[in-house]
């Protein structure tokens, strides 16, 4: 059995990747430090640049957050190809932290932000793309936006 790598794999499970987000703000949205390479929080974005917009529990629901979360998760490998060349210069996901936009009674964060984590170790795979990781609740986000996530990954 050979074993696909990162860029493989992206094709093999037919996904495409939205454009690369510019930063709305005073920040990079990556950087390498040795052998590590952080990633600033990214939001959902679609093909056509635009956000998915929504708090979970109201405008959005439980399974249409975790496809936003899954969005945010390919938006990121989007920054990555852009600035690394490749995705295959990742070895491993570290940590992801998903920040939840959603409603005071809302309790399953991680399922949001599975979709996400189940991206990356479909891209990586169990071993190097799951990584530690937190799943948190938030009265608000920027613009709205359903969830945002970042993440940090041991470079090859």
């Amino acid at each position: 059995m050979s074993h696909k790598n990162a860029e493989e794999q992206l094709i093999a499970l037919g996904l495409s990747l939205p454009p690369a987000p510019a930063p709305k703000g005073v920040y990079k949205p990556c950087l390498v430090d040795g052998k590590y390479l952080y990633l600033s929080g990214h939001g959902p974005v679609r093909d056509d640049k635009s956000m998915i917009i929504g708090r979970i529990g109201k405008e959005l629901d439980i399974e249409q957050g975790k496809l936003a979360a899954r969005q945010a998760g390919l938006t990121m490998l989007s920054t990555i190809r852009s600035h690394m060349g490749s995705l295959n210069k990742v070895r491993r996901v570290i940590k992801v932290l998903g920040m939840v936009n959603c409603t005071t009674d809302f309790e399953r964060h991680p399922y949001i932000i599975n979709g996400c984590s189940e991206l990356f170790a479909a891209i990586w795979g169990e071993e190097n793309g799951i990584g530690v990781r937190s799943a948190v609740g938030f009265g608000s986000l920027p613009e709205n936006i359903p969830v945002e996530i970042e993440a940090i990954f041991e470079l090859t």
